[in-house]
């Protein structure tokens, strides 16, 4: 049951920050209100849109900071491995479904299905949220050296898989909001389901997979933050391109 409320809980977290943006866009209010665009950001969207984009994936990172020093947290932790160990399930697609929501971005562009983003921009955007996450994580790993549930390794915290597939399913989100929202759910109930694989495979606590999946979060938005001033000093970018065949 308690597996079920997770589950639940990180994919919404995807899917409410996809309803809450995609709103900001939507015309169909516009047409209701007959109002002129100018009016409708002026008067409807937030001024402080940082402040809400990094909320999510901060509140994520914060449980998982506490969680290392709450006894009642850790007690929790430990409830759940035990849960979960009763069941004595293993499997691999964990280290393969990471990839998925990231690598869906590509297909669905093969597959023409057109993204927000040229080839070379997504790219880059995906690299760079890669790079930072990986060195972020990484990092964190190696001072905390928090040991795993199954004893082996101290390197638990964060959840690298969990991190690469958040990143991932916010990068398919951003490139594919505007197509449709359930694009980003998707993205995101495969990133959760990875989370949950690593806490049955005995690899993580709750705690490791929440900060995963707030770094990886994390990750994609600062990267899709930076990437147009980067392009512009790599590239000679004037501004964020949008899809066209002429420059795949």
């Amino acid at each position: 049951m308690r597996l079920l409320l997770i589950f639940l809980l990180l994919t919404l977290t995807g899917s409410v920050s996809a309803q809450q943006k995609n709103a900001e866009t939507d015309t169909s209010y516009l047409f209701l209100k007959k109002q002129p665009l100018s009016s409708f950001i002026e008067k409807e969207i937030s001024p402080n849109p940082t402040i809400r984009t990094l909320a999510v994936p901060l509140v994520l990172i914060t449980y998982g900071v506490i969680s290392q020093t709450s006894e009642d947290l850790k007690e929790f932790d430990t409830g759940i491995k035990t849960e979960i160990r009763e069941k004595k399930f293993h499997t691999s697609v964990d280290n393969y479904l990471q990839y998925a929501p990231g690598l869906a971005v590509f297909g669905l562009n093969a597959a023409g299905i057109n993204g927000k983003h040229n080839f070379r921009d997504r790219t880059f955007t995906y690299l760079l949220a890669n790079v930072m996450m990986g060195v972020t994580v990484q990092s964190i790993k190696a001072i905390t050296k928090v040991r795993r549930p199954d004893g082996f390794g101290s390197n638990a915290f964060p959840s690298g898989h969990t991190a690469t597939a958040f990143a991932g399913a916010e990068f398919l989100r951003q490139e594919y909001k505007d197509v449709s929202p359930w694009y980003g759910i998707a993205g995101y109930t495969a990133a959760t389901a990875t989370g949950i694989l690593r806490m049955y495979n005995n690899k993580h606590w709750l705690r490791d997979v929440v900060a995963g999946a707030g770094f990886g979060i994390l990750s994609t938005e600062l990267a899709y933050w930076l990437e147009p001033k980067l392009a512009k000093m790599i590239f000679h970018k004037k501004e964020s391109a949008h899809f066209d065949p002429a420059n795949f």
